[in-house]
């Protein structure tokens, strides 16, 4: 890895230690991103944005054992579906836990995603808790697929700006989105 990706992990981890907001790539497109168990880093996101409240987050983990700390029992059904995707699925838990109000729904669910992308591995790896993951741009604004796409205001309202994968022109596409209950009732939110 380059010297830039390393910067990058040391300067993102110290920021979001400091309970701040970074603009990082993920396994789908540029994201907002904080420790998804601070409060106020989560109100932040929505202030950037300017997203209602009411919308719940994404969140980042990195192993089934992170998301087991973080989602109450999992149906194996979900573990499964997450190993065998073909591109990154974000799984819709029936509850959440030890989250930041604004990460779960008003019915306690919770969005997770377990991420198999280098950079976020390492960083979730490092940071050893959740990340909360929304697409870098203003609410209703298309999601930046490349970093060329985010608005300068999204740039400005950040603690930190992740230089790796700034010149990478791939266009990766949101993550497909499903909710799947504890009885194993499997719903298909976005394709």
């Amino acid at each position: 890895m380059t010297e830039g990706y390393r910067d990058d992990i040391k300067n993102a981890l110290k920021v979001l230690r400091d309970g701040g907001v970074i603009l990082y790539p993920t396994d789908t497109v540029w994201g907002l991103g904080c420790d998804a168990t601070r409060a106020e880093a989560v109100r932040r996101i929505y202030d950037i944005k300017k997203r209602a409240d009411s919308k719940s987050l994404i969140v980042l983990v990195n192993s089934v054992t992170m998301l087991s700390r973080y989602v109450d029992n999992p149906p194996d059904i979900a573990l499964e579906l997450a190993e065998m995707a073909e591109k990154p699925l974000t799984v819709v838990y029936d509850r959440g836990r030890g989250l930041a109000e604004g990460v779960t729904s008003d019915d306690g669910s919770v969005g997770v995603r377990i991420c198999s992308d280098p950079f976020c591995d390492e960083l979730l790896n490092a940071f050893r808790k959740p990340l909360v993951s929304t697409s870098a741009n203003i609410s209703g604004s298309p999601a930046p697929a490349v970093f060329d796409e985010i608005s300068e205001e999204i740039k400005g309202a950040v603690d930190y700006v992740c230089v790796w994968r700034q010149d990478d022109r791939s266009r990766a596409a949101a993550s497909s989105v499903i909710k799947i209950s504890a009885n194993g009732v499997i719903k298909i939110l976005r394709q």
